[in-house]
């Protein structure tokens, strides 16, 4: 009688959790696939690393065991799949915490282990039966109540009492992470120059809604409502996010703006320089994140003649949207997601557009998207098969980057036949298409590059029916009334709009603190696949992102909601274990091979 899923997993373990236990690497290593890779988050390698193949898994085990103590490997829920390929959810403990994991073994074999740090152990949130009471059933004189003790609580930090830790950037990435750290009874201010919480989505170009389905986008502990949009305004994003920041009980500090900060070396502290409300402040935590966005600063490239253009330029972050600009022929340089908004919501409002693309494009149709690349993990048809919003995170992340083009190409594959009538009216109409270099579409893109693709949501119709105008090539200069193209093509101009993309996280860094420490740091995303905007070497993770960087105590965090969601579950836990004084020893810091 063949055995069972649950039979193959449960030997596998039992195996495995010995090998462990005894620290016998030789025993582990028998039990992976000559192809084999393990992504660990935080659990064994106090980092977000991946090891390929058996020599790197082993470099790994001979350098952590002793410290982690790894054991009670056991199954989660019943697994899946038959004796030639195998998958299950698995649960686990260290010395210091406790773990969930997913394993795929390939004829008994493990191909892929995603083991990852859950909680730590003594310092777990205070929730379910652990909540706290909230209120002492005795009454006593001059006890204050929960908002006095709030106010006051509030009024202190950052005055009177320091955080453990900074986070400099108010917007969803900085907001999900305070909330961890809240649970986690972690001191933090979060940082936020604008007047509310939300208002980095409020500020942008009023028809933006969210590319993304709100299965993939929802906040750590507090789901969107079930009658919540498929693709919500941005205005309706900026109000969740307010409320969250005062149902989470976060110290927000709005109007408030970092100007400096530097590592205090003697007392082994940030001084954090920060004016609120017109008023200087300096605050001393332990540990620095920055939560700055996805990306740097608006990138603006420099063409010849563009100090005397006429009428108005500026960066796609910029644009307002709305108004009438009826007559007026606008020139949207770029081709990605936010030129094709821009450009929809310009012709929307009356102008004559033309939009410049100056490289290939990856489009794909939303409801494609949705379908093919996300209904399996995000959906209400995953919900339904019973994959929660925390399954789905770990299933995608349980596809380490080497592999994961190969399970993406397929996907792509499906996607160009499907919508093949659509692709040739885009590529009639002069529309220069890509899937990516390996044609592994847009998910590979946005984590190799951040760029380079647009979602539909309509723009790309506006260009099939030359609603839209289109011109191919790069900028040979800018005229008075014009954008000249390299080929001699003049385009006539009342308005510019450079939708040109964004540089490394890191150039924020060169201003806040020092050139010397953004290039310390190195460059943020990408993983050095060597493709276009991601130069080698290989590195296996995302650069630089919710994990120790080269310089100590400082942080970055950020990317799109379903990754400020996941990954910041892995940030607050290497922060509390930092301030509760755990050993922490990071495997393998990951050296920065860029500069800004």
């Amino acid at each position: 009688m063949p055995e069972t899923p649950n039979g193959i997993v449960a030997g596998w373990l039992e195996q495995f959790d010995e090998a462990l236990r005894t620290k016998d690497t030789a025993a582990a290593l028998e039990l992976f696939d000559d192809e084999s890779y393990w992504r660990d988050f935080v659990s064994f390698t106090w980092n977000l690393k991946t090891m390929e193949g058996k020599d790197s898994i082993g470099r790994m085990l001979d350098a952590t065991l002793n410290d982690v103590g790894p054991h009670n490997w056991a199954l989660a829920e019943d697994a899946t799949g038959d004796a030639s390929s195998t998958e299950a959810w698995v649960t686990f403990e260290t010395a210091q915490a406790r773990g969930y994991a997913h394993l795929r073994l390939r004829n008994g074999k493990c191909w892929t282990l995603l083991t990852t740090m859950q909680e730590l152990k003594g310092f777990e949130e205070k929730k379910g039966p652990n909540r706290e009471q909230g209120v002492a059933h005795r009454i006593e004189k001059g006890r204050k109540s929960w908002l006095e003790l709030k106010e006051e609580q509030a009024a202190k930090l950052g005055y009177e009492e320091q955080p453990y830790t900074v986070i400099i950037g108010g917007g969803q990435g900085g907001i999900g992470l305070g909330a961890r750290l809240r649970r986690l009874g972690v001191p933090t201010i979060i940082i936020e120059k604008n007047a509310r919480p939300g208002d980095s989505w409020r500020n942008r170009y009023k028809s933006l809604h969210l590319h993304d389905p709100v299965w993939y986008d929802h906040l750590p502990y507090m789901k969107f409502p079930d009658d919540w949009p498929v693709f919500a305004a941005k205005d309706k994003i900026g109000d969740w996010l307010e409320h969250y920041t005062r149902i989470m009980e976060l110290n927000y500090w709005s109007s408030t703006e970092c100007t400096n900060a530097r590592w205090d070396e003697g007392a082994r502290e940030w001084e954090v320089s920060v004016v609120r409300d017109g008023k200087p402040v300096t605050l001393r935590p332990k540990q620095l994140v920055f939560a700055l966005g996805v990306s740097g600063y608006p990138n603006v490239p420099k063409f010849d003649g563009a100090e005397t253009f006429l009428g108005e330029q500026y960066h796609s972050s910029k644009h307002p949207g709305g108004g009438d600009w009826t007559g007026k022929k606008a020139v949207v340089i770029g081709s990605n997601n936010s030129a094709h908004d821009i450009c929809a919501d310009l012709w929307e409002h009356g102008a004559d557009v033309t939009m410049v693309q100056r490289s290939s494009t990856h489009i794909a149709r939303s409801e494609s998207l949705m379908d093919l690349a996300l209904g399996d993990l995000y959906s209400e048809r995953a919900l339904a098969n019973g994959v929660t919003t925390e399954k789905a995170d770990l299933l995608f992340a349980s596809l380490p980057y080497r592999i994961l083009p190969d399970a993406q190409i397929p996907v792509y594959q499906e996607m160009a036949r499907r919508d093949a009538d659509f692709y040739s009216q885009l590529e009639s109409a002069g529309f220069d298409l890509d899937f990516g270099v390996d044609g592994s579409g847009l998910f590979l893109k946005y984590l190799r590059r951040g760029s380079g693709y647009y979602i539909d949501v309509g723009a790309s119709q506006l260009i099939i029916d030359g609603r839209v105008k289109l011109a191919n090539g790069q900028i040979g200069k800018i005229t008075g009334n014009a954008v000249v193209l390299d080929n001699g093509a003049e385009l006539e101009a009342d308005i510019i709009i450079y939708a040109t993309g964004y540089g490394s996280m890191n150039g924020w860094l060169a201003d806040l603190v020092s050139p010397e420490v953004a290039d310390a740091v190195g460059k943020c995303w990408g993983f050095g696949s060597d493709t276009p905007k991601d130069p080698g070497p290989w590195e296996g993770e995302l650069r630089n992102m919710w994990k120790p960087t080269n310089v100590e105590n400082l942080w970055i965090h950020g990317g799109n909601l379903h990754q400020s969601r996941h990954y910041s579950t892995y940030l607050a836990l290497q922060l509390k274990a930092r301030m509760e004084g755990l050993p922490t020893p990071v495997y393998e810091l990951q050296p920065s091979h860029h500069t800004r």
